[in-house]
């Protein structure tokens, strides 16, 4: 149930597939069934992770939140659509009965596979029929898929066959992507270097295959970052300290990035316990690779 501080909020909101406008607070509701998981192991270059998420008897409030990449969202019986990359969060309401399967990419990988340039998604919802075509098809085999885990496998056998058809991702913006992950400290110049590439030439590859600059990219990965600790740390550590670990100057940094990414401070964001995930999702799989790159004294200190 929502407080009176977001009802405020719910004026902005985005309503997909609602056939009838929910009555704000009273009918809006968080609950929701939410599996996420690792792509098929063939996807793993260019998918971070993939999903089944199910709404419930009433509308569910969702905030979506930047996370460098695009995601693919197919809701079972209607038009998959194409989100981000995002640089601020975007809110909706998800009708009752509603199930989505979705993949999430990891940042400039998405583009070469759904034949779109990155940098024409920014901050957009597009559906997926005005890139291809043959989107209203893959919409069909989704809503004859018997359950919920058949329509996922199907989704991942269809990105399988685009994959197949398609050059690899573009090796040096994967290679920058890595070195721009939360506990890689490094500064554009010196990647730039590392790179030998001007920082001209790195900014409009990543327009053209992540959508947003590097800098930016930067910024999104080390909040996303901090959210992986938020999940995975035991309950009471402090937010300074997750903070500092992650590449934070202090808390104040940290909430005033929260706030630009997300439009909440981190209390409103993950609830009364900063230092855990609040959404009632386990994000294992979308920030195991975030926590495998902390370094081993972070882990045993």
């Amino acid at each position: 149930m929502l407080g009176r501080r977001a009802l405020g909020r719910l004026e902005r909101i985005v309503h997909i597939a609602c056939r009838k406008r929910p009555r704000y607070a009273e009918d809006v509701d968080r609950a929701q069934a939410y599996d996420e998981r690792l792509p098929l192991s063939a996807l793993a270059a260019r998918v971070r992770t993939v999903w089944i998420q199910r709404t419930g008897p009433r509308p569910v409030l969702q905030r979506n939140l930047p996370t460098g990449g695009v995601e693919l969202q197919c809701p079972i019986g209607a038009t998959p659509r194409l989100v981000g990359p995002l640089t601020r969060a975007t809110v909706e309401i998800l009708p009752p009965g509603l199930t989505i399967v979705g993949a999430r990419f990891w940042p400039g990988a998405a583009s070469p596979l759904l034949g779109v340039p990155a940098d024409e998604l920014v901050d957009q919802l597009v559906p997926f029929d005005d890139v291809r075509n043959e989107a209203s098809d893959l919409s069909a085999q989704l809503a004859d898929a018997p359950r919920p885990n058949a329509a996922l496998q199907l989704l991942q056998l269809d990105l399988l066959r685009r994959q197949a058809r398609m050059p690899p991702p573009d090796s040096l913006v994967a290679e920058a992507v890595w070195r721009l992950m939360p506990w890689r400290p490094t500064g554009i110049g010196p990647l730039t270097e590392d790179l030998a590439i001007s920082e001209s030439q790195l900014r409009r590859r990543f327009l053209a295959e992540v959508g947003i600059g590097p800098k930016t990219l930067q910024r999104t990965l080390r909040f996303q970052g901090y959210l992986a600790l938020a999940q995975a740390t035991r309950h009471g550590s402090l937010v300074a300290d997750l903070a500092a670990e992650v590449g934070y100057a202090d808390q104040a940094h940290l909430s005033r990035e929260c706030v630009r990414l997300t439009g909440l401070a981190p209390r409103e964001l993950l609830g009364d316990a900063v230092d855990r995930c609040g959404c009632g999702h386990d994000h294992a799989a979308s920030y195991g690779p975030f926590l495998a790159a902390r370094p081993r004294a972070a882990l045993t200190g």
